[in-house]
C-alpha cells in the first residue's frame, strides 16, 4: 500500500470545547489535511519541540529520545496505520545497527517524537480518504509549523454541541464545515466531519 508523506500544519485549541486541542496534518504537495485531537500535554509537547525550546529538565518524549541515542536507535519514520472507530493507530519504525523494529504507539507519541527526531510521518490513502479534509488554497501559501504553532485559538461557533449538527442538511453541513476551517477551528470541524461522514454511510 501506497504512503503518503503529512506534515504538522497546525496545532489547534477550540474554545468552544475546554481542554480541546488538535493537531493538523497536511498531505505534502496537496490539499488534504487530516485533524487529530489530541490532549493538553500531549500538544505541549509538540509544541516545546516545533518552538525548539529547552525546558530545564526533559520531558516525557525528550528522555524517550535520550534513551533511544543512548542504545543508538534511530526514529526513521511513523505511520498513521489505522482507524478504527475514530481512533488513530501508529507505527514507530526503528532502526539500529542489526535490526529494523516496529513498535506500536498513540499517534499524539508517535507526532512528538517524530518532531524530536525530525523524521518523516506517513499515512495510507484509505485514511486520508476517510478521515481528511480538503482545504481550498488559493494563494498556495503553507504556513510553517513555526507560524502554525502560535496557538491558533478559533473564533468560535454559534452552535455548541454534536445534536445541532444532525438537524442540518447535508449542504448545510459542507457550509459549516467550510466556515469553521476558516476559522481554523478544527475541533469543531472534526465533529462536522464525522457527521457528514455517518450520514454517507447510512445511505
Amino acid at each position: 500500500m501506497k504512503k503518503i508523506e503529512l506534515e504538522i500544519v497546525a496545532l489547534s485549541h477550540s474554545i468552544t470545547q475546554t481542554h480541546s486541542y488538535a493537531v493538523v496534518l497536511g498531505e505534502v504537495n496537496g490539499l488534504r489535511r487530516l485533524p487529530i485531537v489530541i490532549g493538553g500535554f500531549e500538544a505541549q509537547a509538540i509544541a516545546v519541540a516545533l518552538e525548539k525550546m529547552h525546558p530545564s529538565r526533559p520531558l516525557t518524549h525528550d528522555l524517550m529520545k535520550n534513551f533511544m541515542n543512548a542504545f543508538t536507535i534511530d526514529l526513521q519514520e511513523i505511520v498513521i496505520c489505522d482507524l478504527q472507530e475514530g481512533i488513530f493507530y501508529s507505527k514507530l519504525i526503528c532502526v539500529s545497527e542489526h535490526d529494523t523494529v516496529e513498535i506500536d504507539s498513540r499517534t499524539s507519541d508517535a507526532l512528538a517524537l517524530a518532531v524530536r527526531f525530525g523524521c518523516p510521518i506517513y499515512t495510507y490513502e484509505n485514511i486520508l480518504e476517510s478521515a481528511g479534509i480538503l482545504m481550498e488554497d488559493p494563494s498556495g501559501k503553507k504556513k510553517t509549523p513555526r507560524e502554525a504553532v502560535a496557538a491558533e485559538t478559533s473564533a468560535g461557533t454559534t452552535s455548541s454541541g454534536n445534536d445541532d449538527l444532525k438537524g442540518l442538511s447535508l449542504d448545510e453541513l459542507h457550509t459549516l464545515l467550510n466556515e469553521v476551517l476558516e476559522q481554523e477551528d478544527y475541533i469543531r470541524a472534526i465533529a462536522i466531519r464525522d457527521e457528514i461522514n455517518s450520514r454517507k454511510k447510512g445511505r
